[in-house]
């Protein structure tokens, strides 16, 4: 397994739209592992493969308390999705920032597992939160995007500051990023 490099905002990776998984092998397992061990190793919840620079509709999850219950997403869609709510989201391609965004309390999404075998789930609360975060990923999209853009481009400032300065990020007092 390796820990792999996280893109982070404003970069322009991000902001690909991510084709389907075709080819289910051991290639693809190896990913999976690699994002699992990358998304742990950087205390996150979620991790979606572009964030990675792959280029696939992949995502690893796991919000268990003791870190031991990944939830892997190959080709991820949402099929249904009820009660909106507020929820302040981070996200490790955007460290250190959390804002409120609406989503939905309640989804039922299809994917398929490492093996090609397709599942449908009925998910709600933080699990649906993080479900739809990372799927935004897969499609260009982060959850800056819901904000203002002058909100969005401090942000992005602050970050490239950061990073040219060769600085560690902070984060909020927040168990996780997703």
């Amino acid at each position: 397994m390796a820990k792999l490099k996280i893109l982070h905002f404003p970069d322009s990776r991000l902001r690909q739209k991510c084709p389907k998984v075709e080819v289910f092998d051991t290639n693809l397992e190896k990913v999976v592992e690699d994002m699992l061990e990358t998304m742990y190793a950087e205390n996150g919840i979620g991790l979606a493969a572009i964030q990675v620079n792959i280029i696939k509709r992949i995502i690893v999850i796991d919000i268990s308390p003791d870190r031991n219950e990944p939830l892997i997403l190959i080709n991820p869609e949402i099929q249904d999705k009820k009660n909106e709510i507020e929820f302040e989201e981070g996200c490790l391609s955007v460290p250190g920032f959390y804002e409120k965004v609406n989503r939905y309390n309640n989804i039922t999404f299809k994917a398929q597992l490492p093996n090609g075998e397709f599942y449908t789930r009925d998910v709600d609360g933080l699990l649906a939160v993080c479900v739809q975060h990372e799927i935004d990923h897969l499609n260009g999209k982060l959850f800056v995007d819901y904000i203002s853009s002058l909100k969005r481009d401090r942000i992005a400032k602050k970050i490239q500051k950061l990073e040219a300065e060769g600085k560690k990020f902070e984060r909020k007092n927040v168990p996780y990023s997703i």
